[in-house]
């Protein structure tokens, strides 16, 4: 006969996701390392009861924003590999339907958070029930439907029993290397507290292996011809690189063939930045180095990239007339995009496997080529000193002289995290990335507030590193609560806060696209009833202050050293403060090195339109489709 043991739910849940480890290359780690909660009444009585009952099994972290607790729990996953991550459990109603945002983030970079919020009652004694979403035409629906199209597993548990097959799918899901995402079960608030007689083979510890799949061979062989038979071939690596930690590999792949590398948002860092055959990021926000390269390139080998429009440059990138794509991905859909050739295999795998095939034909690229891409990236360093440098240091900064002082100041250890605004424009071109994962943009959702919760959840995964959440004016004011959550628990990020009075990037490309920077300063309605008055009178640093973090304010560039240096020796959260010097223009980096594609208004009065208008329809003619 099977024993079983009386729990509740959330009871069997909890004790469940305490049980469950991953293992990939013979390490093996926890995979749900913590929860995440805020309560009410949709899970305090159950899921924040359990938490309780297993408080030794199953840490907790307390949180002020639903949203900002998924982006905590994704920094988290992100720095541990995508081995481990971490649970999030809200109540009914409007705590359930502020993961939406977090769970896109997540599942679009392809990112594992288990979310746990609470839901109506399944037994339905009172219909409706506080914060309950009435649709007359289906009795099973609720909030929680809002996070069925962002997850990549969703469920509703109405009964006790089908928590087990469940919560078994919930984990390969979390586990697999090509669906991984946001998965959600939520949880009818009177199911949670139902007790029920569980067998207790649910409870024992389980391990899941996280594969690295090989190539089929004879995939394999077409894409070593296809490399064989390019004269100037160049790799894009993209976060694939980093999830399946094949830095070594493409190093060894790129050293052996002498192809230059260039990087999307999420791969840069997959060499560091002074490896001879590193060239920079790639696409709207890349280098001219990589963006030269990738206009004259004959085969482009993508390695574990969604190619994005802003790696692709909406498709005017990659315009040598026989171009083709060879797409080393274990996601059969990213390995078959742009018509390209599929190498449907693990990242670190597939090179290896590339690499040795080569080998044998003894393939390396022309000297030729080698010293071509060596002066053009030798160029572009001189031009990121150039932003960098600060003649005067007794002056405000610019925004590339805020990178400059950091840059200067950090080692390898160190990780610097953004996500939106016009930082990550400027991140990509311009900073040099020493440690493979240094550089932590998410800019597959470019989520605005993500910057501040995902250091922490850095920090908890890497404790003993200086990480630093880099964030403009406009990102700061959308989720800076998570600094309570930092002092609490005492996790000692460092905020850069540049405060430059608006939506400087969002400014830029409404200048460029006949919108006149309409709605993006932070400034007073002047006479005309536009914001172009005075700069709003607000103290970012004070708030900060306000909710516990230690402030240092850098009024020139020689403060902002001394304030970055004391932060980064700080242990303790700390924030420096800095207003940049270009107030009214994007940042003073160099220009995007290629196009971009925001449809600009087709008929307008306004000169500015007109003007946008012409410039867009010229760039729209070199679109092409690769078929």
């Amino acid at each position: 006969m099977t024993s079983t043991t009386r729990l509740t739910v959330a009871q069997a849940l909890v004790r469940f996701l305490s049980a469950q480890y991953t293992e990939r290359d013979g390490v093996r780690q926890r995979l749900i390392g913590a929860t995440w909660g805020i309560f009410g009444h949709g899970n305090v009585a159950g899921i924040g009861q359990a938490l309780v009952e297993y408080g030794d099994e199953m840490p907790y972290h307390q949180g002020r924003n639903e949203q900002a607790m998924v982006h905590a729990a994704v920094g988290y996953a992100r720095q541990s590999n995508r081995l481990s991550t971490h649970a999030v459990t809200t109540s009914i109603g409007p705590g359930a339907t502020n993961l939406v945002t977090g769970a896109a983030l997540a599942t679009i970079n392809h990112l594992p958070v288990l979310l746990l919020p609470g839901d109506v009652f399944a037994t339905r004694p009172a219909d409706p029930v506080l914060q309950q979403l009435e649709v007359p035409c289906a009795g099973d629906v609720s909030v929680n439907d809002c996070l069925r199209p962002v997850s990549k597993y969703f469920d509703r548990i109405t009964r006790p029993e089908a928590l087990i097959p469940s919560a078994l799918n919930a984990m390969r899901v979390l586990t697999d290397p090509v669906e991984t995402g946001a998965v959600t079960l939520a949880l009818p608030q009177d199911v949670q507290a139902e007790a029920y007689d569980w067998p207790d083979g649910l409870f024992a510890e389980r391990t899941w292996v996280v594969r690295r799949p090989g190539a089929d061979p004879t995939e394999l062989a077409e894409a070593v011809r296809a490399i064989r038979s390019a004269r100037r071939p160049l790799v894009i690596a993209g976060g694939g690189v980093h999830h399946s930690r094949a830095e070594e590999a493409l190093a060894e792949f790129a050293e052996a063939t002498r192809i230059p590398v260039a990087s999307t948002q999420a791969g840069k860092g997959s060499l560091r930045f002074d490896h001879p055959q590193d060239v920079g990021g790639v696409g709207h926000t890349g280098t001219a180095t990589a963006d030269e390269l990738a206009r004259t390139a004959d085969l482009v080998i993508g390695v574990g990239t969604r190619y994005t429009d802003f790696t692709t440059a909406s498709g005017t990138l990659f315009s040598q007339p026989d171009v083709r794509f060879l797409n080393l991905n274990i996601a059969p859909f990213d390995g078959h995009k742009l018509a390209g050739m599929p190498l449907i295999a693990d990242a670190r795998s597939g090179l290896m496997e590339l690499t040795a095939a080569l080998d044998m034909h003894a393939y390396r690229v022309a000297d030729s080529y080698v010293i071509e891409y060596t002066e053009d990236k030798d160029r572009w360093e001189h031009r990121v000193d150039a932003c960098y440098e600060a003649d005067e240091p007794d002056v405000r900064p610019t925004q590339p002289q805020v990178l400059g002082a950091l840059d200067a100041l950090v080692d390898e250890t160190d990780v610097i995290i953004n996500a939106a605004g016009s930082l990550p424009g400027d991140l990509h071109k311009l900073w040099r990335a020493r440690s493979r994962d240094q550089y932590h943009l998410e800019y597959g959702y470019s989520c605005m507030g993500y910057e501040i919760p995902a250091a922490i959840g850095v920090k908890m995964a890497a404790p003993d590193r200086p990480v630093w959440a880099l964030v403009g004016d406009g990102t700061y004011l959308m989720m800076p609560t998570e600094i309570v959550t930092a002092v609490q628990e005492g996790v000692a990020i460092k905020v850069v806060l540049v405060q430059n009075h608006g939506y400087a990037s969002i400014g830029g490309l409404s200048e460029e696209t006949g919108a006149e920077r309409f709605g993006t300063a932070y400034r007073h309605r002047a006479d005309d009833g536009t914001f172009t008055g005075p700069p709003l009178p607000v103290d970012l640093a004070a708030n900060a202050a306000s909710l516990g973090m230690r402030v240092l304010r850098a009024k020139t560039v020689s403060d902002l050293r001394e304030a970055l240096a004391e932060a980064r020796a700080a242990d303790t959260p700390t924030c420096v403060y800095v207003e940049t010097q270009t107030a009214d223009t994007v940042s003073g980096a160099p220009p995007a090195q290629a196009w971009w594609d925001v449809p600009v208004a087709e008929t307008a009065t306004r000169a500015s339109a007109v003007k946008a208008r012409e410039l867009y329809e010229r760039h729209v003619s070199t679109r092409r489709r690769h078929l």
